[in-house]
């Protein structure tokens, strides 16, 4: 009647044990789930911590047109020296610096003494000449006419004429000597070549001067400013887009605020070879004489632009041995790498001439170690 509930207890204990073996094995299977979990969560972080975070912008068309401003030198349409063109004392001058002069007013007076003489010697000179032409020619016309008669000789009339003519031929040396004198008389009036200004004086009253450049002082200088050249180096990047016509802009320093209208009328069509930029010379009007030669003008021209390019931020460029890369956003989001050919650099950005198209995704401040294909984090294109 004792032994048989140990069967029921029996039972229970081994109903029991399977319940602590399911349990464990229960949490045994947790923690190698929770653990694989966890693993895959560290090589998701792993790999998303491995790829770059990067900056992207769209590269831009280059314009169509570019303002350039270069530095330019004011000078006169004309800058001319005045020398004297006879030997003397000054007498007098009427003209000093920023008057203004009309063509052919008197600027000086030169006193001559010695060429008035020659010029009196000289009229002299010719008029005996002429007397003793018209003996010769008169002598010339009897001998001629006694020829027929067989009264002269064909030699006699032959010295006769040959006379004559060296008694004309010294005539005409008179006259041109006369002439020159006369020239010289009136060069002791110093006149200006133009209207224009006198822009300086460097003689007085009573200088002793030489005739010619070469010896003799610099009497006066006269300058026509009612138009200006303006002369600008133009770097050889912007060479082959200057040509006659182009508008420019002028601003001077004395006139803040203020801008003047020019027009490219020439260049040099050849490139210095030390600096490499072309001479251009530019026209500006100066009707009220407020342009002054021999100033500063900031020369802004606006040039157009024939291989617009892409224009990208400087940091952007990649400088790797196999030459310049910039890298690009691709839409599975990994980076390409783009060979590409660099035109001018502005500073802060570039101009791409090869590589690249306008849209393209770019990457700014791109890691050193960045690869082809590599995978990027990236937030919104700008």
């Amino acid at each position: 009647m004792t032994a048989r509930p140990a069967a029921p207890r029996a039972r229970h204990a081994r109903l029991w044990l399977a319940l602590l073996l399911l349990l464990a094995a229960c949490a045994a299977l947790w923690g190698i789930v929770s653990r694989i979990r966890a693993e895959q969560a560290l090589r998701r972080a792993t790999d998303a911590a491995a790829e770059p975070f990067v900056a992207v912008m769209r590269a831009q068309a280059g314009p169509g047109f570019e303002a350039v401003s270069l530095p330019g030198t004011l000078s006169a349409a004309y800058d001319t020296p005045i020398y004297a063109r006879t030997s003397g004392y000054v007498k007098r001058w009427y003209t000093d610096i920023g008057t203004r002069v009309t063509a052919g007013q008197v600027l000086a007076e030169i006193e001559s003494p010695e060429i008035d003489q020659e010029l009196r010697q000289a009229q002299a000179d010719l008029m005996t000449a002429r007397a003793s032409d018209m003996l010769a020619q008169a002598t010339a016309r009897r001998v001629r006419a006694l020829l027929p008669t067989r009264s002269v000789s064909a030699q006699q009339n032959d010295q006769a004429a040959s006379d004559a003519a060296a008694r004309a031929a010294a005539v005409a040396s008179n006259q041109a000597n006369v002439r020159r004198l006369e020239q010289l008389v009136r060069f002791e009036k110093v006149l200006a070549p133009y209207d224009g200004i006198v822009t300086a004086r460097e003689t007085d009253n009573g200088s002793l001067i030489d005739a010619g450049s070469g010896g003799g002082p610099e009497l006066f200088r006269v300058a026509d400013i009612s138009w200006l050249r303006v002369y600008v180096q133009v770097p050889q990047a912007y060479a082959p887009a200057i040509r006659p016509g182009l508008a420019a802009e002028l601003r001077l320093p004395e006139y803040p605020g203020r801008v003047f209208a020019a027009t490219l009328t020439r260049t040099a069509n050849a490139l210095q070879p030390g600096p490499r930029t072309l001479l251009a010379q530019l026209r500006a009007d100066n009707p009220r004489g407020e342009l002054l030669p021999g100033g500063y003008a900031q020369v802004r021209l606006v040039l157009p632009v024939p291989d617009r390019g892409v224009r990208i931020p400087a940091n952007a460029l990649l400088f790797r041995a196999e030459g310049l890369r910039v890298a690009t956003l691709a839409p599975d989001g990994r980076a390409r790498l783009h060979a590409v050919t660099m035109g001018r650099d502005f500073g802060t950005s570039v101009e791409i001439l090869t590589g690249i198209a306008p849209g393209d995704q770019v990457v700014l401040n791109p890691p050193a170690a960045l690869t082809d294909g590599q995978p990027v984090r990236t937030g919104a294109p700008q």
